[in-house]
């Protein structure tokens, strides 16, 4: 038996087999959009993490050369270090006065045993 189809062939298709063609086409749909927001939001946490990535990598190589600025704990022990380096340095003078004075108190006593021992 040869039907020709046409538009007018008619189809007789149980309804439960239409149901089920929809119930298939909406699961496929629903998986699908599924299978495609966790593809999308793999994607998007992918490319922030090449972000913090990208930054970390930034960071790691910049801060140490203090082209980033510093702490503000450094700031301060910077400023304590310039601090002492001023007290080094006014002690340093100071001590070069002492010394000076010392050779000169030599020289004073030297001049006072030739003098004693001249009488």
């Amino acid at each position: 038996m040869v039907t020709k189809l046409s538009e007018s062939t008619e189809i007789a298709v149980p309804l439960k087999n239409i149901i089920g063609m929809f119930v298939a086409v909406a699961v496929g749909t629903g998986a699908y959009f599924s299978v495609m927001e966790s593809i999308n939001s793999i994607n998007h946490r992918l490319n922030m993490m090449l972000v913090d990535l990208e930054q970390n990598s930034e960071f790691r190589i910049r801060w140490p050369r203090g082209e980033l600025g510093s702490l503000p704990a450094d700031a301060r022990q910077d400023l304590l270090i310039d601090a002492l380096n001023a007290q080094v340095s006014r002690l340093e003078k100071r001590l070069e006065k002492v010394d000076d004075l010392q050779v000169k108190v030599k020289l004073v006593e030297q001049k006072l045993e030739s003098l004693n021992t001249t009488k």
